[in-house]
C-alpha cells in the first residue's frame, strides 16, 4: 500500500494529518536530513573563521547556504540512498555535502565538511534546533493563542454568576468568568517556565573533548570556537562538559513542563465535558452533522474528549522521554537515537489537542437560565454567608444554628427569609442578611 492518510499507522500521519502536516518541516526524517545539512554548511563556514587554509570559504557563503536553503526531499531520498550503503546516516550527509561542494568547485576544502566530529555532534544540535524552531514558530503560539482565548471568554462571564461544587455537592457560588481565570494564570505560569529552558547542545568531539581538533590545531581555542558556534550561530546553549551526547536534562525539563501545561488542559478538558453535561452551556450544531449514530437529539462534546484522549498520549510519551534520555551506559549507547526521533510525535498528540480545544469552545453557547436556575434551586449555599456575619456581630452559636437549617432539609429563598425573621438581631442587620442570594454571593471576581 502507498502511505497516505489511509495506509498510515499512526493516526498522526492518517486521520489528524490535517492537522499535523506542518510539524512534518520539523520532526520527519526529511527534517532531521535538512537540519543536519544546515549544521555541517554552518560548522564549515565557522571553520573558515578559525582555520587559515579555509579562510576562502568565507566567499562561498552564500553558495553553501544554498543547499540547506534550497533543500529539496529529492536531495533527502539521495542521502537516504547513501545510508542504505553505509549504514550510516550523518556520513551520508557527509557525502552528499562533499559531492556538493565538488560541483561548486570548491574539492579543496571537502575534508573540511565534518572535521573533528562525531555524528552527535550533528545530532545533538540539529534535533534541538528543529525542536526549538519548532515550538517558536508553530507550538508556542498555538499555545499563546488559546490562552488569549481563554482570557477573552473570562472576561466574557465576568459577570456571570455560578453555582460551584465541590466534592461533586453545591457549593459557595462563583463567577464564570472567574473559573476559566484560573486556568488562564495556571497555564499562563507553566508556560513561561516552559519558555525558560535552554535548548541545550553537545559539540565537542568523540568524546566531547575536543580530541581530534586539538590534536590537529592545536593553537585554536576550541571551546570558544564551539561556544560561539553553538551560542552564537545556532542560537542554542552548548553543554560545556559531556560524553559523547548531549545529556539532555534541559530536554527532559522541556518535556516535563509540557506535561504540566498538558495536565492543566485535561482537567480544563474534563471541567467543560462536565459543565455541558450539566447544561451550563449548550453546543452549537452544524448541518449534515451526527451527535449520536443511534440517538438523534445528542449533541456530544467530542472536541473535549479528543483532546483529553489525546493529551493522555502526549503525556505518557513525554514521560518515557524525559526518564529514558538523561540515562545513558558510559560514555554512549544508542538508546537516545531512536528515541529522539519520536520528539513529534507527543508534540502532534498535544497540537491536536489545542486544535480540539479551540473548536470545542468555538461551539460552546452560554445557557444562562441553566445556571440561574441551579443557583435558585440551592439557597442553602447562602448559609455561610448569613452564619459569618452572625459571627461577625457575635451572635451566639451561628454555624450550629445553620446546620441545624440546613442539613437534610429542603432550602430556598422563603425558608431562608423566614428564618432571617427569627434572629434577635437589629433591622439593619435583618436588612443586611435578606439582600443576600445564591447569584449576589460570589465574592471576588476579574
Amino acid at each position: 500500500m502507498q502511505l497516505n492518510e489511509l495506509t498510515a499507522i499512526s493516526p498522526v500521519d492518517g486521520r489528524y494529518r490535517g492537522k499535523t502536516a506542518t510539524l512534518g518541516n520539523y520532526f520527519s526524517e526529511y527534517a532531521l536530513i535538512r537540519y543536519r545539512v544546515l549544521v555541517e554548511v554552518e560548522y564549515l563556514l565557522e571553520l573558515g573563521d578559525a582555520i587559515d587554509a579555509l579562510k576562502p570559504i568565507g566567499n562561498h557563503a552564500g553558495v553553501l547556504r544554498n543547499i540547506y536553503l534550497s533543500f529539496t526531499e529529492a536531495d533527502a531520498q539521495k542521502i537516504k540512498a547513501t545510508e542504505k550503503i553505509t549504514n550510516h546516516d550523518v556520513k551520508a550527509v557527509e557525502y552528499f555535502l562533499k559531492e556538493k561542494l565538488d560541483e561548486a568547485g570548491l574539492s579543496a576544502y571537502k575534508e573540511f565538511v565534518h572535521f573533528g566530529l562525531t555524528s552527535q555532534d550533528i545530532n545533538n544540535t540539529a534535533i534541538p534546533l528543529s525542536y526549538k524552531e519548532a515550538n517558536e514558530q508553530l507550538i508556542f503560539p498555538t499555545i499563546s493563542s488559546l490562552i488569549e482565548n481563554l482570557k477573552q471568554l473570562a472576561l466574557q462571564w465576568k459577570a456571570i454568576p455560578m453555582l460551584a461544587h465541590t466534592h461533586g455537592q453545591p457549593a459557595s457560588p462563583t463567577i464564570l468568568g472567574k473559573e476559566i481565570m484560573v486556568f488562564v494564570e495556571r497555564l499562563e505560569k507553566q508556560f513561561t517556565e516552559l519558555n525558560r529552558i535552554p535548548y541545550a547542545a553537545k559539540f565537542g568531539g568523540a568524546t566531547g573533548n575536543f580530541n581530534a581538533h586539538l590534536i590537529a590545531y592545536g593553537s585554536v581555542d576550541w571551546v570558544s570556537f564551539a561556544n560561539d558556534f553553538v551560542n552564537n550561530k545556532l542560537g542554542l546553549s552548548r553543554s560545556t562538559y559531556t560524553t559523547q551526547i548531549e545529556h539532555y536534562d534541559y530536554l527532559a525539563a522541556s518535556f516535563d513542563a509540557y506535561k504540566r501545561i498538558n495536565n492543566i488542559l485535561l482537567d480544563f478538558c474534563r471541567d467543560m465535558w462536565t459543565y455541558i453535561s450539566m447544561e451550563y452551556f449548550k453546543q452549537k450544531t452544524k448541518a449534515g452533522e451526527i451527535g449520536s449514530s443511534a440517538m438523534p437529539h445528542k449533541v456530544n462534546p467530542i472536541d473535549f474528549e479528543n483532546a483529553e484522549g489525546n493529551l493522555g498520549i502526549a503525556n505518557a510519551l513525554f514521560e518515557h522521554l524525559a526518564a529514558k534520555l538523561p540515562v545513558s551506559r558510559l560514555q554512549r549507547d544508542l538508546t537516545d537515537s531512536t528515541v529522539l526521533r519520536n520528539i513529534g510525535v507527543p508534540i502532534a498528540h498535544t497540537l491536536i489537542s489545542l486544535s480540539s480545544i479551540e473548536k470545542g469552545l468555538s461551539k460552546l453557547l452560554l445557557n444562562e437560565a441553566k445556571l440561574n436556575e441551579d443557583l435558585e434551586a440551592n439557597w442553602a449555599v447562602v448559609a455561610e454567608a448569613i452564619q459569618t456575619i452572625l459571627r461577625r456581630e457575635n451572635y451566639p452559636n451561628p454555624y450550629e444554628k445553620l446546620k441545624e437549617l440546613t442539613r437534610g432539609n429542603t432550602i430556598n429563598k422563603e425558608s431562608i427569609q423566614a428564618f432571617i425573621e427569627t434572629l434577635d438581631v437589629t433591622d439593619t442587620i435583618k436588612n443586611e442578611l435578606r439582600k443576600i442570594s445564591p447569584q449576589s454571593y460570589t465574592g471576588v471576581g476579574i
